[in-house]
């Protein structure tokens, strides 16, 4: 067994401090990253990948990015452990990535793995019988090495072989991060912004969402699951389904993602959200969403005037006239509402 480990690295606090702690032992690092569009730990930055680059520059490491694909978008509909409270298939999604790792590792030539995980951490797969599972059926029993919990794991086949010290090892459990912040400042690891990281698919809007979407829409691509994380989502029928946008920057975010059949509606000669329609709404669907239109904008008029665009950019009109009551479509959002049928100032077209 020779001393080069591949590691998963996040960007994350916990991660960051097992590679460093490995490096401090002589052992060659090279991480690997695992690109989602599902990562929320650093939502006003360049975000997770761009993070991982930076710890890793600064630890002096090698990194390789493995995008999470349309397999892992399988895996997350129908995960053979199951989901926790939202959509987040944890213990098949550890088990996903380690088994991207094991693929990696002849290539690479590394003889065992590194991961940040704390034991009790995370409730679905951080606690003992998860990460049996876990390590069983990635393939890797034996081979996973935790450095910030490995004094209360049986050792691993490195630390038996002597390529890893197990007396320099830790055995942090539970969900505090005191520890491992006093680590970092110790051992000099900076600019971690997410500390306990976060994934998109615990948030009850976005798994209500993605739920929608593996209901109604069979044939989803990338696209459709960027689209889940932008505006406010209505499904008015089996087949049509809505986003408006918040604001000015999603109004236009939205419009690039049309589909064939798709429709984009817009005002004219008011301020509010854009929306992007699934298909052409019909006369009854096109005042619904005319009145939904109408009713997120502060703009007061006795008749509001909207175009409606296919991808093509045929452009029509209509007009909606007065303001409808809420409550008479807010049925028909997507998962839970959160305040999110208050006016907000900042809607322009």
């Amino acid at each position: 067994m020779n001393k080069k480990a591949i590691a998963l690295l996040s960007g994350g606090l916990d991660s960051s401090l097992a590679v460093k702690l490995m490096i401090d032992q002589g052992i060659e690092v090279v991480a690997i990253n695992f690109t989602s569009p599902f990562c929320n730990c650093t939502p006003k930055s360049a975000g997770c990948k761009h993070q991982a680059r930076l710890i890793a520059e600064q630890l002096g490491v090698e990194i390789h990015m493995l995008p999470k694909g349309m397999d892992y978008l399988a895996m997350v509909k129908n995960p053979p452990h199951g989901h926790g409270r939202g959509s987040n298939p944890c213990i098949d999604c550890r088990i996903y990535m380690l088994r991207k790792v094991k693929e990696q590792m002849a290539s690479i030539g590394a003889s065992f793995v590194i991961t940040g995980e704390v034991l009790g951490q995370r409730p679905m797969s951080q606690h003992k019988k998860a990460i049996q599972i876990i390590e069983k059926e990635s393939g890797l029993e034996g081979l996973i090495l935790r450095p910030l919990s490995a004094g209360l794991f049986p050792p691993t086949v490195p630390e038996q072989k002597g390529v890893v010290d197990r007396k320099e090892l830790l055995s942090l459990s539970g969900r505090t991060r005191r520890p491992q912040i006093d680590l970092a400042d110790k051992l000099g690891i900076k600019d971690y912004p997410c500390p306990a990281g976060g994934c998109l698919l615990t948030d009850p809007i976005i798994a209500a969402r993605l739920r929608d979407l593996f209901n109604f829409m069979p044939d989803f691509d990338m696209s459709d699951i960027h689209l889940l994380k932008i505006g406010r989502h209505f499904r008015l029928s089996p087949d049509l389904k809505i986003v408006l946008g918040r604001d000015r920057a999603e109004n236009e975010r939205i419009k690039i993602h049309m589909k064939q059949g798709a429709v984009f509606i817009e005002p004219v000669n008011f301020r509010g959200p854009s929306v992007i329609a699934s298909r052409f709404p019909g006369e009854e669907k096109e005042r619904m969403i005319g009145e939904m239109i109408v009713h997120y904008s502060k703009d007061m008029f006795d008749e509001y005037i909207l175009s409606i665009q296919t991808v093509y950019e045929e452009i029509s009109t209509f007009s909606v006239q007065g303001k409808a009551d809420s409550e008479a479509f807010l049925s028909f959002q997507i998962g839970p509402v959160r305040q999110e049928h208050q006016l907000l100032d900042t809607h322009s077209h």
